[in-house]
């Protein structure tokens, strides 16, 4: 059966991140994609230049309409805003038995804020209906009001760090590290897992966290265990960076190439 994946997150109109990059992430992984968009964003490759939130009431209504509707296998949340949303977010789905991936987005590749600094203590109040956490390290830092990891140890414990807020799970990303590996970390109540891979010498990764949290939504959707879907969802971005120069789009950081399997066939 294939799994419906709900993801919850802002819109990017260069279809590089966001929405755009998790339908693709969800279709090429073998998902049914629905969405509810809770801010539209004016940006490309080079930076944000815009942003506008939805007003929350219609956040709700959206999600309203699709679980009178469709059967939700997963759920994952990526831009958020602001306390309010993320408030909405958090109720509206509070009563849902599937697994929930949060993708923290705050700050995007540019340097341009996406979460209010006000509304992280809101972010981290919703830790605990969260089956698995993703961040990166700028994002791990921020949520625990602490300095950026710059070695394996110093993940190791802010993963542990962050599991104690209340979700289930961390898959911590290492891509922000120095060297020549990115290795991402799994914490869960089992124990740690390493999910090891070379660094791809490439400027296009927007979009990167947005597309291995849908991903792994969708192989936790299809009903595999944790550690095995973040395995395949790990393969899954590694493929897309490594495909990311085939791309021709924009004069900044390019997107990561979702569909790459499919490169050579007639169009």
């Amino acid at each position: 059966m294939i799994p419906n994946i709900l993801t919850i997150a802002g819109s990017d109109c260069s279809g590089g991140a966001g929405i755009q990059a998790d339908i693709k992430s969800i279709s090429a992984n073998g998902g049914y994609a629905m969405s509810v968009i809770t801010a539209i964003t004016a940006q490309n490759t080079r930076g944000v230049t815009g942003v506008q939130l939805c007003p929350k009431d219609f956040i709700a209504a959206q999600i309203k309409a699709i679980r009178h509707d469709i059967r939700i296998d997963a759920i994952k949340i990526g831009m958020l805003g602001d306390a309010a949303i993320t408030q909405t977010v958090a109720h509206g789905i509070s009563d849902l038995d599937c697994p929930v991936v949060l993708d923290p987005v705050m700050v995007a590749k540019g340097g341009d804020r996406l979460l209010q600094q006000s509304a992280v203590s809101a972010l981290r109040a919703v830790l605990a209906q969260v089956s698995v956490i993703t961040p990166n390290l700028p994002e791990a830092a921020d949520l625990l009001d602490c300095s950026e990891a710059k070695t394996v140890d110093n993940m190791r414990e802010q993963a542990h760090a962050l599991r104690a807020l209340g979700p289930k799970a961390v898959l911590l990303k290492g891509g922000h590290l120095s060297g020549s590996e990115s290795p991402d970390l799994l914490v869960t109540e089992a124990g740690e897992t390493w999910l090891e891979s070379t660094r791809i010498a490439t400027k296009n990764t927007h979009g990167t966290g947005c597309t291995y949290a849908s991903a792994l939504a969708t192989w936790l959707g299809a009903g595999l265990s944790l550690p095995e879907a973040a395995k395949r969802a790990k393969s899954y971005i590694t493929s897309a960076i490594t495909h990311a120069d085939e791309l021709s789009v924009g004069a900044g950081h390019g997107p990561v190439h979702h569909f790459y399997s499919l490169q050579g066939r007639q169009i």
